[in-house]
C-alpha cells in the first residue's frame, strides 16, 4: 500500500499531522501515547530481566551485555526478543496503541516481525553508529516501520535516538565494508555531507512513540547521564510484505498478524536491497559488527 493509499485510511492513534510528518521525513514523535499502567508493567518485566542477568558472565542469544557487567552491578546492552521472555513484552506489542500507531502508517493489516529492549545503561551505555535498517533484513517492500518507545522520560545526555530528516528518500548504503565485512553503519565520508541542521534529536517524555522508517538513517550517542535509557523496540510491516533473509531476531511470533487480516498476494517494491549475511549461522548482534575496524570503508549503493 502505498503512502496516499495508507493516509487515505482512518488515524487510529497519530494525528493526520503526524502521519503526514513520517512519510515527510522518515520518523515521528508521538508523545504520551502510552499509558502509566503500561509503562508500571513494562519497568517490573525490566526489572526482571535485568535480575535474571546477574547470573550471566558473557552474553547469549537473548542477552547483551555491556562491559563491566556482574552479578554486583549488572550492566544489560540488549534483550533479544523480549516477547520470548516476558508476557508483558508480546502483550504491548500486540494488544496496546503501538499496533495501532504501526497501522497508521503501513495500512490497516499488520505484521509483527521482531523486537528488541536496547537498555543503553547509565554512565557510558554505548553508542550506535549512523546506518539504516532495512539492509539487515531486507523485505518485498519498504513498508517496515521500527516503533520505539521511550518506557521513561529521555533527554539529550541519555544518548536518545538521532534521526537524518528526509534520507528515507535517498539512497540506500551498503552495510558491508570494501572488505566484504557487515559493519552496519553508513561510511564517513557519507555521513560528511549532511549538514547538521538536517539531524534531529528525538528526545520525549515516558509513554512517547519513536516511529521510525525502516530506509531512516539513524544513530545514537552515547549515555552520559546518571540515568538508564530503556527503549523497547517493536517492528512491524504491512501484512503484504515478505522478508526474503533470515530474521535476524527470530521469536515465535514473528509473523503474527496483530491487526487487520494476512496477505493473498505479495507487494514488490521495484528497488532492490542489499542482502545481509546468513543470520541462520548465528546473529552476534550489531555492535559486534559496527565495532570492526575499517581502514577502508566503500561508498554506499545496492
Amino acid at each position: 500500500m502505498t503512502p496516499d493509499k495508507v493516509l487515505e485510511q482512518p488515524a487510529r492513534v497519530l494525528t493526520q499531522q503526524q502521519r503526514e510528518a513520517y512519510f515527510a521525513n522518515g520518523y515521528v514523535v508521538a508523545e504520551r501515547v502510552i499509558p502509566e499502567d503500561w509503562l508500571a508493567r513494562l519497568r517490573d518485566a525490566n526489572a526482571a530481566m535485568v535480575e535474571r542477568s546477574r547470573a550471566l558472565t558473557q552474553s547469549d542469544g537473548a542477552y547483551v551485555l555491556e562491559a563491566g557487567h556482574s552479578a554486583a552491578t549488572p550492566r544489560l546492552k540488549r534483550l533479544s526478543s523480549p516477547v520470548d521472555h516476558h508476557p508483558a513484552y508480546w502483550e504491548i506489542a500486540s494488544r496496546s496503541p503501538i499496533a495501532d500507531a504501526a497501522a497508521d502508517v503501513v495500512g490497516p493489516d499488520v505484521k509483527f516481525f521482531h523486537a528488541k529492549l536496547n537498555f543503553k545503561w547509565a554512565a557510558g551505555g554505548q553508542e550506535f553508529q549512523w546506518h539504516q535498517d532495512i539492509q539487515a533484513w531486507p523485505h518485498t517492500n519498504y513498508s517496515p516501520v521500527t516503533i520505539g518507545l521511550y518506557i521513561d522520560d529521555v533527554d539529550a545526555a541519555q544518548g536518545p535516538l538521532m534521526c537524518v530528516r528526509g534520507s528515507h528518500k535517498g539512497r540506500l548504503h551498503s552495510m558491508y565494508d570494501r572488505e566484504g565485512k557487515w559493519v552496519l553503519r553508513v561510511p564517513e565520508e557519507e555521513m560528511a555531507k549532511v549538514r547538521p541542521e538536517e539531524i534531529d534529536v528525538l528526545t520525549a517524555p515516558a509513554g512517547s512513540l519513536v516511529l521510525l522508517h525502516c530506509r531512516t538513517v539513524h544513530g545514537s550517542k552515547r549515555n552520559e547521564s546518571p540515568r538508564g535509557r530503556p527503549f523497547l523496540l517493536n517492528v512491524y510491516s504491512s501484512a503484504d510484505a515478505f522478508a526474503y533473509a533470515g530474521n535476524p531476531l527470530p521469536s515465535r511470533y514473528a509473523g503474527a498478524i496483530v491487526r487487520g487480516k494476512p496477505a493473498l498476494w505479495a507487494h514488490h517494491d521495484p528497488e532492490p536491497c542489499e542482502i545481509p549475511p546468513d543470520w541462520t549461522k548465528g546473529y552476534v548482534g550489531p555492535w559486534a559488527h559496527q565495532n570492526r575496524q575499517s581502514t577502508d570503508a566503500r561508498p554506499g549503493g545496492y
